[in-house]
């Protein structure tokens, strides 16, 4: 007979996620460039590993201060270590007022291959659907925070929301490991897209499991 000291069982806790706010901009730049540092689109784009994490930090900053945070939302833990950068129905196309104020900071981020991550992000958002939904633009965790299900739990109050509206939620993946957790979630692929011999994207759609 086997006795069980319950004393000593370690069960997994819930993360306690709350909505970023400016104050946290600073650490969830340092976050999500680590997270994106191995992304095979932001290789792509920034090709150069010395300076990547400088650019990548320029461009997360661009996204939460100038995009989530102004049109949407961005949760977090309570420990800070990942975010999901999520934008409700409307709000998904970047405004052409960001892209010219921010046009320096762009070209910083991206430098020479400015050209480059423009037709990326064109070619994307024509083929970004048109019906209302919520939209995950980024969805990142440090890279030691990883395998521990916080990238789920990151994603499931916009999921929860959609199904409670009744709307889908959508999102480019840039890897099979982030395309087979999506997969997971609901998210079924709808195009594998290429842009001037990129990696692929896969656009991927989650329909509402409930409706009103």
């Amino acid at each position: 007979m086997t006795v069980i000291d319950r004393t000593r069982i370690q069960v997994p806790q819930e993360p306690t996620l709350r909505l970023a706010t400016d104050d946290d901009v600073s650490r969830l730049t340092s976050v999500l460039a680590a997270a994106f540092h191995e992304d095979p689109i932001f290789g792509w784009l920034m090709p150069g590993d010395a300076t990547r994490q400088a650019r990548l930090r320029r461009f997360f900053e661009l996204e939460l201060r100038h995009v989530a945070l102004t049109r949407g939302c961005a949760w977090t833990s309570s420990a800070l270590s990942g975010a999901a950068l999520c934008l409700p129905p409307g709000a998904w196309r970047l405004p052409t007022r960001v892209l010219f104020a921010q046009g320096p900071s762009f070209a910083r981020a991206f430098g020479v291959r400015l050209p480059r991550a423009a037709g990326l992000l064109s070619t994307i958002e024509r083929r970004h659907i048109r019906e209302p939904h919520y939209y995950f633009a980024y969805v990142g965790v440090s890279p030691e925070a990883q395998g521990r299900g916080l990238g789920t739990a990151l994603m499931r109050p916009t999921l929860d929301r959609c199904d409670e509206e009744g709307l889908p939620a959508y999102l480019e993946a840039s890897s099979e490991r982030n395309a087979a957790l999506y997969e997971r979630l609901g998210f079924e692929l709808k195009l594998e897209l290429r842009f001037a011999g990129s990696p692929p994207l896969r656009l991927m759609l989650r329909r509402p499991r409930t409706r009103r």
